[in-house]
């Protein structure tokens, strides 16, 4: 077989790992959003099954990374954008791990003191848009093997997405130190809307490792 033919192959199998890893944050970032509504609910039992589902995915997303590191680095030399396919996979798990992370802290959170600040609105509303830039990184994993001309245009939505989001995490860490006075509950919140903010930064930088690798398709 041709070595042409031994990267498009590899290639194909690569972009396919990229899009599992994917769909395993999409997943999560859908769990991150049920949690938050649990813990609104006071829903323990459902706080923690949600966290269990997510471990399980930030664990598959790991493998998945050293299984496309695996396919990557038997081509060698052979295969172009192995740098960005590789940075892209890496990106994903660091995604993966900031969900982790912001759930971890809500889930020791008390609902009470998110609507005695009333901060439980704003924290779904911020939630959602966690989801909203995982749903973007699986249009543009997708796009990379049906319609890679599509990646600037969604590149440009995850930017103003990131924007948006900026805007919001200020918003709330201003009003929480206002509202909040359990300093524990504080602490919990500011970390993990950081997190969110950090998570979303990291969707960015994926999006723009996708645009690259789009360049080369």
């Amino acid at each position: 077989m041709y070595s042409g033919e031994l990267e498009v192959q590899a290639k194909r199998r690569a972009l396919a790992i990229l899009q599992d890893e994917i769909s395993k944050i999409l997943g999560s970032s859908r769990d991150l959003s049920t949690l938050t509504s649990s813990l609104i609910k006071d829903d323990n039992n459902d706080i923690q099954a949600c966290l269990e589902r997510m471990r399980n995915n930030e664990e598959e997303v790991e493998n998945l990374r050293r299984k496309i590191t695996r396919e990557v680095s038997e081509l060698g030399g052979l295969m172009a954008n192995r740098e960005d396919i590789l940075r892209t996979a890496y990106l994903m798990d660091d995604v993966a791990g900031y969900i982790n992370g912001i759930a971890f802290r809500l889930a020791n959170m008390r609902g009470e003191t998110l609507k005695k600040a009333q901060c439980d609105t704003d924290l779904q509303e911020l939630v959602g848009m966690v989801v909203d830039a995982s749903f973007k990184l699986n249009e543009m994993g997708r796009a990379l093997s049906i319609n890679p001309a599509s990646m600037f245009e969604l590149a440009q939505e995850m930017q103003k997405l990131e924007h948006q989001v900026d805007a919001k995490y200020r918003a709330m860490i201003i009003k929480a130190l206002g509202e909040i006075t359990n300093n524990k509950d504080l602490l919990l919140f500011k970390d993990a809307v950081e997190g969110i903010e950090g998570m979303v930064d990291k969707c960015q930088e994926a999006s723009d490792s996708f645009t690259i690798l789009a360049l080369g398709m």
